[in-house]
């Protein structure tokens, strides 16, 4: 059993016709506020910590506006002026606070390296600067570029994590370690999308407008991987780590190498039916792809 307080697999309330943006964040919230009250019991250097960032806040809006501000500030960019700007821009905003949850629950359920909600909110950097991307993509789109791209320099600093503030990301996406990650101006990533360290969605050279990646829903992207050019990526799709793709991969197909290629060959390349943007699922293809033994 684990220990008292601690769900290591918690069970949401069901989700159907009458449930509510409302009930999904209010119970991640309160499982979060659970976390942090016994995590606080349990090593008391983090108690003052733990209030401040979370249990002194009423809601999930207000602490990660509180901690980022904190994560994101510096001499010039005051604390206090990055918390109104993100909790004005999540409380105008339904959709971001979605998404937050979303994000939440897909690294509490693909990770087994996150032990908890409240872990992913205070020390995940993909989830931050994530989160803070898309305060940045709605600041640009309100016509707010300059304090958009300051926004995302401060990102890539902190969070060593560089993702335009014109890029548009989906909900339930992962950016699992996260070091090093690249997404370029016009690119795209759906839901439901697992991003692994240092990979890069990126341009050709020179090009001018739509000129990134568009990645489906559900895709899996292992680290380390290149993709460049205005290339569509298809739903459900797997990219190998270290692989290099430069044209168009089909829905629930897996490409591997450099240059990337299809497992099971062009004409008819293996399918697989899981979504593994949720299953995490790097490796399964090996068998029909290489006969490499170590």
């Amino acid at each position: 059993m684990p220990p008292e307080g601690e769900l290591r697999h918690p069970s949401p309330p069901p989700t159907d016709s009458t449930t509510t943006i409302d009930d999904e964040a209010g119970w991640v919230w309160a499982q979060i506020k659970a976390e942090a009250r016994r995590d606080a019991e349990s090593e008391p250097a983090l108690a003052s910590y733990l209030y401040s960032t979370i249990l002194s806040h009423s809601s999930l809006e207000r602490s990660l506006s509180f901690h980022l501000g904190n994560k994101l500030c510096s001499s010039t960019l005051l604390s206090t002026l990055l918390y109104d700007l993100f909790l004005n821009t999540f409380t105008s905003d339904p959709g971001l606070r979605v998404a937050a949850v979303a994000d939440l629950r897909a690294a509490r359920a693909r990770d087994p390296a996150c032990v908890s909600f409240s872990h992913c909110l205070l020390n995940y950097k993909g989830f931050l600067a994530c989160q803070a991307h898309r305060v940045a993509h709605k600041l640009w789109n309100q016509s707010r570029r300059q304090l958009a791209l300051a926004l995302h320099s401060r990102i890539s600093d902190v969070f060593a994590v560089d993702i335009h503030p014109a890029a548009k990301i989906g909900k339930g996406v992962l950016f699992d370690h996260a070091t090093g990650v690249v997404i370029g101006e016009t690119a795209v990533v759906g839901n439901n999308v697992s991003i692994l360290h240092h990979v890069t969605l990126g341009g050709t050279g020179k090009a001018a407008g739509d000129r990134h990646p568009k990645i489906g829903d559900g895709v899996l992207i292992g680290a380390g991987a290149t993709i460049l050019g205005n290339v569509k990526i298809g739903e459900g799709a797997k990219i190998g780590a270290g692989s290099v793709v430069l044209i168009d991969v089909p829905p629930r197909t897996t490409t591997v190498g450099n240059p990337a290629r299809l497992v099971g060959g062009k004409e008819k390349p293996a399918k697989h039916e899981e979504c593994p943007g949720e299953s995490m699922d790097h490796t399964s293809f090996i068998s029909e792809w290489s006969d490499y033994i170590i």
